[in-house]
């Protein structure tokens, strides 16, 4: 129950001992005893509430006295790896951003220690930024394009690493000493949506991130979904096509050999004239793909429509598997609105059993990497949560 009442004040801000009562249908003394422990503990701590807070509710009365968490009581850090920049977020306590960083990627594969390097680089800045030191970080998430066996914490395959079944959280631990937490990306932008997004208000929904790759993530009961083995939901290894498209996974027909950004620089050299086509620009020729379909240009046109089909057939089966009630839409990618075209969520309704019931809804958010890391601050959160205050429900997350 301590948890819980921590919990309740650091979701809401800013929370009264009557609000506790009330949300966690305790009794009033329970809520006076627990928080006045929180309070001796330097976790929590009384503020004043906001005077039309208390005007409106108390009238001419004195106004009341309100519980916060206490920022400066730790500190985390989350970081998402991505193939152009890495980007990291320093959080206080209370989940508000402190500061951000970002540090231009490796241009290739690399070894696990030139991963570190780069972790430990992006570490430093952001700390110097923060004007904090090692010792007052208490805890770092990591989300990166890969899969992540969460009983065994090895990084099973990551599309930034040249080799698979790295022991990262081993090596790290040999240059800092703060814990590590380490899930695939899509996860930790789904706890970012959990926690600080739309999903605060939701028990149920997906995320499908479309990047570089294509991911998912998944919450149910207001917990994250990862599967037996922490590697559960690949949406972007599912097969829509048998023998079709090669992925950089080694297999072929899967979703993002028809979506992700390889994907699409693959067919650009159908659709771009020599002097346009530049392999060390894959940006800079998306979105000059992206310029000529919507200036008219046919093959250029017809690439983004089939990403879209492909992409319809994808989310149908995310409809069909789960039956989420929304699923949230996010990546780079989403800035290229044809694959969010009213085409493409009309064949997804077509190709799913939803006669006679409520539609799946589907919403747009076009994240920037700073976003994806501060999903990444969640899990180093309540790990220091657990630690400080006791009682988590690591499962929650």
């Amino acid at each position: 129950m301590r948890q819980q009442v921590f919990q309740h004040v650091r979701s809401r801000g800013q929370a009264a001992r009557a609000d506790v009562t009330r949300g966690l249908s305790i009794s009033a003394g329970s809520a006076t005893t627990l928080t006045a422990d929180l309070i001796a503990s330097g976790i929590l701590r009384e503020v004043a509430e906001p005077k039309e807070v208390s005007s409106r509710e108390l009238g001419r009365g004195r106004p009341r006295v309100a519980l916060e968490v206490v920022p400066e009581a730790a500190f985390v850090i989350g970081i998402k790896l991505s193939f152009k920049t890495h980007s990291a977020v320093l959080c206080d306590f209370a989940g508000n951003v402190v500061a951000t960083a970002t540090l231009k990627a490796i241009d290739r594969r690399r070894s696990r220690n030139e991963l570190l390097d780069e972790i430990c680089a992006l570490i430093g800045l952001i700390t110097k930024q923060a004007e904090k030191s090692d010792k007052d970080i208490g805890a770092i998430g990591i989300g990166l394009p890969g899969i992540v066996d969460q009983e065994s914490g090895l990084i099973r395959w990551c599309s930034l690493l040249q080799d698979r079944n790295v022991d990262l959280k081993s090596d790290f631990s040999k240059r800092c000493a703060a814990p590590l937490f380490l899930d695939n990306d899509t996860n930790m932008l789904t706890l970012a949506e959990l926690w600080f997004g739309v999903g605060r208000d939701k028990t149920d929904f997906a995320v499908v991130t479309i990047e570089n790759g294509v991911g998912m993530g998944l919450v149910v009961n207001n917990r994250l979904y990862r599967g037996t083995h922490g590697i559960g939901l690949e949406l972007g290894h599912t097969k829509v096509q048998l023998d079709g498209a090669l992925c950089r996974c080694g297999q072929r027909g899967c979703l993002e050999a028809y979506l992700g950004d390889y994907a699409l620089i693959r067919e650009a050299e159908t659709a771009l004239t020599h002097e346009d086509f530049d392999p060390n620009d894959p940006e800079g020729m998306l979105d000059l793909l992206f310029k000529k379909a919507k200036t008219g240009n046919a093959i250029s046109e017809t690439i983004f429509r089939r990403a879209g089909r492909f992409l319809s057939v994808g989310l149908a089966n995310v409809v069909q598997l789960f039956d989420p009630p929304l699923i949230i839409l996010s990546g780079d990618r989403m800035r290229y609105d044809y694959l969010y075209a009213d085409e493409v969520l009309a064949e997804m309704q077509k190709l799913t059993l939803s006669h006679g019931r409520q539609p799946c809804a589907i919403e747009i958010h076009s994240w920037n990497d700073l976003v994806w890391a501060r999903g990444a601050t969640v899990p180093a959160l309540s790990a220091l949560t657990d630690m400080m205050v006791g009682g988590l429900e690591v499962q929650d997350l």
